[in-house]
């Protein structure tokens, strides 16, 4: 599903850069996907999901 329609960011695409940059806030998740940089209506599920996938742990972590 789409949460980003300006810059067309899906759920999973959100998800996975979370997953593996661990972003502490909103600004820090703008460094690696444009999310909210337009029209701003996707913040509010942007900040859900990252919420959502900082509750889960990664398994493990990457080496290099």
């Amino acid at each position: 599903m789409y949460v980003c329609l300006c810059n067309a960011i899906s759920d999973k695409t959100l998800r996975e850069v979370v997953r593996r940059y661990q972003p502490k806030s909103i600004q820090q998740l703008r460094h690696f996907v444009p999310v909210g940089k337009q029209c701003g209506k996707c913040l509010r599920a942007a900040r859900e999901i990252m919420d959502e996938e900082m509750q889960h742990p990664p398994l493990y972590k990457e080496i290099a």
